[in-house]
This record gives structure tokens, sequence and C-alpha cells, in this order.
């Protein structure tokens, strides 16, 4: 190669190999300060993009497991309270058996008897009243016409469970009235209270059945999460053995060429030797 003064091609040469080099190196520490292999689109255009979506997604399928979460408390309260409901017909069902035989109850007897059937009644119906969740009231009969549980990311119907309750106050039981101070009266009363249990017991079960289908809608919802999160992990986090590897290779190759362009830059001199 020919000396020359006035351009020095070889520590041109240098300074642009150098300057790869330091901008090799000043992503490795953006790499691995961030803990991010895709700092900026330019990193990876096709990786960026997909990334967007997978944390969308998983943003997404965050929301839909709380979601989940919500609707497994709402059955659970509805539940319970139909469990108390149950229980309240159970006493009531019992108090109308004994008023039902005439040759051990007086007159006196099946009025306290009817007291107590008549408090259960209404006691059934204040815990209808005050059974919610934020707001909503759960077995008054508000949720028959059917409620939707966003449980997915997406806009379709299988990211929705659909649930409804009919309503469980006395009136809606069939228990129209009913008293125990005659005979007559307590064994019709026994016939509404059989059918009124009946319903408890098919709005339990359809809760109950609910709350199962949440549960695994739950665990399949937790797990999709988990997979998106490890797909855009591979996609977005930096692999911290490789760039610190590659930080190292940059590293040396920074200091030599340091010592490269330092040596370049003393041709010029070398020509002028010929000259003096």
């Amino acid at each position: 190669m020919a000396l020359r003064l006035y351009t020095n091609v070889v520590s041109l040469r240098a300074q642009r190999t150098l300057s790869k080099t330091t901008n090799a190196l000043a992503k490795n520490v953006e790499r691995l300060s961030s803990g991010l292999r895709i700092n900026q689109a330019g990193d990876d255009p096709a990786g960026s993009a997909l990334s967007s979506k997978l944390s969308a997604d998983t943003r997404s399928l965050k929301q839909a497991a709380r979601n989940t979460n919500n609707a497994i408390s709402v059955v659970q309260t509805a539940e319970g309270a139909l469990e108390e409901v149950n229980s309240l017909l159970a006493r009531m069902r019992e108090l109308a058996v004994q008023s039902s035989s005439s040759g051990t109850m007086t007159s006196s007897e099946r009025a306290a008897v009817d007291l107590e059937f008549q408090l259960l009644e209404s006691e059934i119906d204040r815990i209808v009243g005050v059974t919610e969740f934020d707001g909503q009231n759960l077995i008054d009969g508000s949720l028959s016409a059917g409620v939707d549980f966003q449980v997915g990311m997406n806009n379709s119907a299988h990211d929705r469970v659909a649930l409804s309750v009919v309503g469980t106050g006395s009136t809606a039981l069939g228990l129209n009235d009913e008293v125990l101070t005659a005979q007559t009266s307590a064994q019709a009363a026994i016939t509404a209270l059989d059918s009124a249990i009946a319903s408890i017991a098919s709005s339990r079960g359809t809760l109950g059945a609910t709350q199962n289908r949440l549960a695994t809608t739950l665990s399949n919802v937790t797990v999709m999460y988990e997979n998106l999160s490890a797909a855009n992990s591979r996609i977005t986090d930096v692999d911290v053995a490789e760039e610190s590897a590659a930080m190292t290779r940059n590293q040396i190759l920074m200091q030599a060429g340091i010592a490269v362009l330092a040596q370049s830059n003393q041709l010029s001199q070398s020509a002028l030797a010929l000259i003096i």
C-alpha cells in the first residue's frame, strides 16, 4: 500500500471498525442493563411485532383470570345464601309436620309453631333481599335473564360463561302465605315446602356445576397465561450468558481497535521520514 500524507486510509478503516465495535458494545450494555433483547423495534422488527401481540394477550388473560375469580366469588355468595334458605325451608317443613298431627297439638301450640314458621319465611325474604355482590342482587330474580362472565381474552361466545339464577323469595318458591294454625293448612304447607326445597336444590345444583366449570376455566386461563408469557420471554428477554460473552468479545475487540488505530496514525510519520 502506498504511503500518503494527506489521507490515512488505514486509520479510516481502523476508525470505522472501532465505531462498529463501540456500537455493538453499547448494545451489549443496553441489553444487559435492561434485561431485554428487544429494546426498540429496530432491534428485531418481526419479533417486536409478535411480542406486542403476545403482551396484549397475556395482559388480557391476566384480567380474564381476575374476572373468573370474581365470577367464582359471585357463585359462592349465591350458593351460600341458598344453603341458608334450604336450612330454613327444612326447619319450616319440620314445623309443618309437627302441626299436621291433630292428636298432640293444641290451638295455642299451633299458634306458637305458626309464629316461628312465619318468622322463618320472613327471614327467607330478608336473605334474598340482602344477598348481593358489588351491588348486584343475586337470588331475588335479578339474574333470571342471565349474565355473562368474560373469562377469555377474545370476543367470542367461547370466551364467556353464562349464569342465570331464578328468584328464591317465598313467593317465587310457591309459599303463598301458608299457615300452620290448622291441621289441613299445615298438611298443605308440607306439599308447598317440598316443591320449594326441590327448587332450591335445582338452583344449588346449577350453581355448583357453574362453579366447577369456572374452576376449570381458571386453570386453563392460568396455563395459557404461563405459556404465552414464556413465549414472549423467549422473544424479548436477553440471554445473559450469551450477551455477557458477546460483551467480553467486543471489549477485547475495542481494546485491540484502539491499539491498532494508534499504530495506524503513525503511518504518516513513516512517510515523512522519506522526505526528511
